[in-house]
Parts: C-alpha cells; sequence; structure tokens
C-alpha cells in the first residue's frame, strides 16, 4: 500500500505545502516562512512517514523535488515577496541534483522572490564533491543557504565554514533544555563563525517567552517556532519587514590547488622531507587533540605514499574527528576504515603537492608543499618548497579545495533537476 501512495503523490504532484513564520526576535515582525510539506491524508500524510517511504523506495530526490516545487509555487501564488524570505528544505541524500540547467517540467524561482535553502551537515560528509558546486550555483541564482539543525551532530560546528552559510538555524534543543556544556561549546562556535561571517542566527524549537530569552542569549536575532505560530497557510497580508534576512551571492573558487590557493599570501620556503614530516605530523596531533570539531583533510601525491603507519593513523582520527579524507592517484574511496578517498588522474596538478588541511572553529592551518625533484640522495634528504599558513581564510580555501574532490561512499540514488 504505501509503495502505490507513494508513486501517486509523486507522479501527481500531491504535497501540501504549509508554512511556519519566521520572527524577529527583538521587533517582533515576520520576516520570512519556512515550507513544510504535508502529503494527502491517508498512511503518508505525516511528513517522517512520507519521506521514510520514499527512502525505502528510492525515490528519495523525487519527492524531494515534488516538495520544493510546490513550496515555492504556493508561495509565489500567496503573494510571499521580497524582502520577505521563503526557507525550502534540501534532503541531505539529494545533493546531488543538477542544477546547470532549469528543469522544463518546472519554473525557476520566479522573480521578486527571496529563497533560502536549508541543508544540514549530513549533505557534506555524504557527498562533497556533488554539494560544494550545487551550492555555488544556487548562490549564482541569487539563493542563500541555511545550515539546519545545528547543535544536533557536533559535527557541523566543523562543516560551518565549507558551507559558508547566509543563515545558522540553531536546533531546538539548544532553546529548549537548560545551559550545559555542550550548549556553551555550540554557542561559542556558532558566535565566532556569525561575526566572523556576518551569519544570521534563527533559534528553533521557541515555544516560550523564556525560550526566547534563551535565543537571543545564544545570539539568535530570529526565532521560529509554536510561540509565534503554528505551520498553517500564508497570511492574506503582504509582509515588508524592516530588516530583512541578509544573503551572499559572491561564488567561492574551488579550482585552485592549496599550493596556488596559499601562494602569494605567505613566504614561500625549502626544506627537507624529514622537516616536513614534522611539520604535517605535528598538524596532525592538532587536528587529534581538536577531535569532533575538527576537519582534516590530506594529499599523498599517490596512493603508495599512504602507508600503512597513515592509514592507521587516519582510520583512527576518523573515528573521532568530524571528517578525515585522504587525496591522491589510485587512492581508493575509503583508503582506510571511516576515511573519505578521493583517486586523482595522474595528470592532476594535487598530485604534485604534500597538503594538510586542518580546519575547526577556532583553529585552522594548512601546509602544502612541491616536490622539487632531488635524485641521488636519500629519501629524507630530498628538498620541497613548501608554505605554512594559520590564517583562517586562507586555509579553510585550501581545505575546502580538497572537499570538493571527495567522492560520495555509495552510488547515488536517481535524482532530478530540482526547482531551485
Amino acid at each position: 500500500m504505501p509503495s502505490s501512495e507513494l508513486s501517486r503523490i509523486i507522479d501527481e504532484k500531491l504535497i501540501r505545502p504549509v508554512f511556519q513564520p519566521l520572527v524577529d526576535l527583538y521587533s517582533g515582525e515576520t520576516v520570512g516562512y519556512e515550507a513544510l510539506a504535508r502529503g494527502p491524508e491517508g498512511d503518508l500524510q505525516r511528513p517522517d512517514l512520507l519521506f521514510a517511504a520514499a527512502r525505502a523506495e528510492g525515490r528519495l530526490a523525487e519527492l524531494d523535488s515534488v516538495c520544493r516545487r510546490a513550496a515555492v509555487r504556493a508561495a509565489h501564488a500567496g503573494g510571499l515577496r521580497s524582502p520577505a524570505t521563503l526557507f525550502v528544505n534540501i534532503e541531505p541524500e539529494a545533493a546531488g541534483l543538477d542544477l546547470s540547467e532549469d528543469d522544463p517540467r518546472g519554473a525557476p524561482v520566479p522573480a521578486g522572490m527571496r529563497v533560502v535553502a536549508e541543508i544540514t551537515e549530513r549533505a557534506l560528509t555524504s557527498r562533497p564533491a556533488d554539494l560544494l558546486p550545487m551550492v555555488e550555483r544556487l548562490r549564482e541564482r541569487g539563493i542563500g543557504l541555511a545550515l539546519d539543525d545545528v547543535g544536533v551532530d557536533r559535527r557541523s560546528l566543523a562543516l560551518m565554514p565549507f558551507l559558508r552559510p547566509d543563515v545558522i538555524k540553531l536546533d531546538l534543543r539548544l532553546t529548549q533544555q537548560p545551559p550545559c556544556d555542550e550548549v556553551a561549546q555550540v554557542h561559542n562556535a556558532v558566535s565566532a563563525h556569525a561575526e566572523r561571517t556576518g551569519a544570521l542566527v534563527v533559534a528553533e524549537g521557541i515555544e516560550t517567552e523564556q525560550h526566547a530569552e534563551r535565543a537571543r542569549a545564544m545570539g539568535a536575532s530570529i526565532g521560529q517556532g509554536w510561540f509565534y505560530g503554528r505551520p498553517g497557510p500564508l497570511p492574506d497580508h503582504p509582509l515588508d519587514p524592516r530588516r530583512p534576512i541578509p544573503l551572499d551571492p559572491r561564488p567561492v573558487e574551488d579550482s585552485l590547488t592549496p599550493f596556488r590557493s596559499i601562494e602569494g599570501h605567505r613566504p614561500l620556503r625549502r626544506g627537507s622531507k624529514r622537516l616536513l614530516l614534522e611539520i604535517s605530523r605535528e598538524l596532525e596531533r592538532q587536528a587529534e587533540a581538536l577531535g569532533d570539531n575538527a576537519v582534516l583533510i590530506s594529499t599523498f601525491q599517490h596512493a603508495r605514499h599512504f602507508t600503512g603507519r597513515q592509514a592507521d593513523l587516519y582510520g583512527r582520527l576518523s573515528g573521532s574527528l568530524a571528517f578525515v579524507g585522504a587525496l591522491g592517484q589510485d587512492m581508493p574511496t575509503e583508503p582506510s576504515s571511516g576515511v573519505r578517498g578521493a583517486n586523482l588522474d595522474a595528470g592532476d596538478p594535487l598530485t604534485l603537492e604534500w597538503d594538510i588541511a586542518v580546519v575547526a572553529p577556532h583553529f585552522a592551518a594548512a601546509f602544502s608543499a612541491r616536490d622539487l625533484g632531488d635524485t641521488g640522495g636519500s629519501d629524507m634528504a630530498r628538498r620541497f618548497d613548501f608554505q605554512l599558513t594559520h590564517d583562517r581564510e586562507l586555509a579553510v580555501r585550501a581545505a575546502r579545495s580538497l572537499m570538493a574532490r571527495i567522492e560520495p561512499l555509495r552510488a547515488p540514488e536517481r535524482v532530478l533537476a530540482p526547482s531551485l
């Protein structure tokens, strides 16, 4: 029954969007709405059951696309226009969507609408090579980005710099539960990122005035929850918020290698392999000390340089860090347990580099070296030109260029072009 009902819902586009307001925590004015999906009356009316059925049938991306199309159409028909903002969700498993062209079966975002796409850190950890280019194509089309459910998984704190969200949405637990060490850690990381980038902080799950007070203390300026309104139809009157949600449409360039992205910004040094090994090991120790707040990504030129020692170390680190990646020629998809790999073509410029990047909420560093081609001496005496930076912007740029090469662990399910 659920399978045939799911097919009917997707094929006939029977999704009913409802909308929950986002409210300025200081002025009380509504600044936008989040679109939420409901199935038709029956076994799959509840969204959790609907999406679980789609996931089980391998049709999650199709359902996700239908839901977003329905949300944009309903919001446009309901008169939601700039400067108000529409928030729509993208399922992590549907992150491989092709945004190169508008799907002829659906319209692009109508003129005059401001849209923010919500994703979770699961989208980045599962499909980075798909998601990062997709995010930049969204930005090119004027669509903003929100990182959702921040605080559910502490990995999201380490991954914020890679997504560069316009909006950070705090999970409801952070506003509803009493203060504790975990809440303080999230607060510090989010505050630091928002201060550096200007990202707006939204608190979800606000049901009481006490929750609203706690959200303001957490640095949120926008609130969402039953205290301000339950999901339902859009209001008849248009919104004209005095402080619209700011969006940054500037795309990020990911095509440069770490060496090229740092080059010219930091002094070029020269040292032996013995010295560089100690520098790289110190960065690995830094990552280990940072724990699940850290991302560690390295290049090894060729898989044969990812030795047994490296495989053991990186496999162990993958159990405690937010994300661990290893790139190189002939590198397998999972070179060690839990480690995300990427196979580089023989002519890829990255095969000429030895890179390590570590990124965490309060720490960032990148090391990049190029072999000078010494022959005849000992291996440890071989010389490299190298660069080392602790500048956050440079380190994140280097790490992001590597993250964008990491392929999914599993084959993607069938996807359709999105309506955004």
